[in-house]
């Protein structure tokens, strides 16, 4: 297997992303089985993550397969950048209806009128 899994990695991260000639693979064993770590340009990064991050899972299970294939523990760590986009925050404030132009219900029987 011995580059094998690497030069996988290498293939398909290249044709993914905009700058190829930056995409780098450093492969280490351990006790816990094959490591390799992937660095690609800071702009590439969303491409190599993907939507909720399943283009990088979909990456790890093909690692994965190919590690079982030649009885090996594949794992991909992908490198963040230094310097790399802080983590979205979800917008937490909810909006105030202050601009809203309609009354408050008095009652319950006129919100269910209302509603109907």
């Amino acid at each position: 297997m011995a580059d094998q899994d690497k030069e996988f990695v290498e293939y398909i991260v290249k044709a993914i992303v905009e700058k190829p000639d930056s995409v780098k693979v450093d492969r280490k064993i351990d006790e816990r089985g094959v490591l390799l770590e992937l660095t690609v340009d800071p702009e590439d990064m969303g491409k190599i993550i993907g939507k909720e991050g399943r283009t990088a899972k979909s990456l790890r299970t093909l690692l994965r397969v190919l590690g079982a294939k030649n009885n090996a523990r594949v794992n991909l760590k992908i490198v963040e950048p230094e310097g790399g986009k802080p983590p979205v925050k979800e917008f937490a404030e909810e909006k105030t209806s202050s601009t809203s132009t309609e009354k408050p219900a008095t009652s319950t029987e006129e919100s269910a009128t209302e509603i109907m």
